[in-house]
């Protein structure tokens, strides 16, 4: 049965950010480093947007905005996506901001788009010295929200051809952060003409992201 749901609103002074018709919209991070924060900005996000809107049940907006972490405004989305090949560097405001927004009730989506590694890893340490990524389980309810992924996190793009890995950040119970690596979801989300993956990829990449959006609006809230 699909899954109709509704985007509660997030703890402390989180709002939604309304677009036309008072969808939600979801946010690109754009970062300093030298990393290309850009890598999947044209059809990624918006793609996922539509596609959860027409299977399960939301009203997002798939005009995306881009978001600096230093921006007040990052309060306002529900749920951030990051992602890139190469270096991030985070500076004091900007890790105090996001620190705040995940405490908050903020979810962050990072996509390791092929190399961002090292650098994520280093700079999230920043953002919670006291948190380790761990690796999460495949009986772990992100895998399991409208779409069932019995293996965990589906392998999008080769790579270095290593297992697909799905790392998590957990605080008070809570998973505030997921962290898709050797998966490449966000470039399975791109049109079909960007990287030439076949409807099956693509679909699979596309259930996958809808399940974090699900999860990040919900938690293990699913009927």
């Amino acid at each position: 049965m699909k899954r109709i749901f509704i985007l509660i609103p997030l703890i402390l002074a989180m709002t939604v950010m309304r677009g036309q018709n008072g969808s939600c919209k979801l946010a690109l991070v754009k970062y300093n480093g030298g990393g290309d924060w850009y890598a999947n900005l044209e059809t990624s996000l918006k793609n996922l947007a539509l596609f959860c809107n027409k299977n399960i049940g939301t009203s997002i907006d798939p005009d995306q905005d881009v978001i600096e972490l230093d921006n007040r405004d990052l309060f306002s989305y529900p749920l951030l996506h990051l992602t890139g090949h190469g270096n991030i560097s985070l500076n004091d405001r900007e890790i105090q901001n996001l620190r705040s927004y995940l405490m908050g009730g903020g979810f962050l989506h990072i996509d390791d788009n092929y190399g961002m590694d090292i650098f994520i890893r280093r700079e999230m340490k920043k953002v919670f010295p006291e948190l380790e990524f761990v690796e999460l389980p495949w009986n772990h309810a992100i895998y399991h929200q409208s779409f069932d992924f019995k293996y965990g996190l589906p392998k999008i793009h080769e790579h270095d051809g290593n297992e697909a890995k799905g790392y998590g950040l957990i605080w008070n119970g809570r998973l505030i952060c997921f962290y898709s690596f050797e998966s490449d979801l966000g470039d399975g989300w791109e049109s079909p003409e960007v990287h030439n993956d076949t409807p099956e990829v693509r679909t699979k990449a596309l259930k996958m992201g809808a399940n974090i959006v699900q999860f990040a609006f919900m938690g293990d809230a699913v009927e």
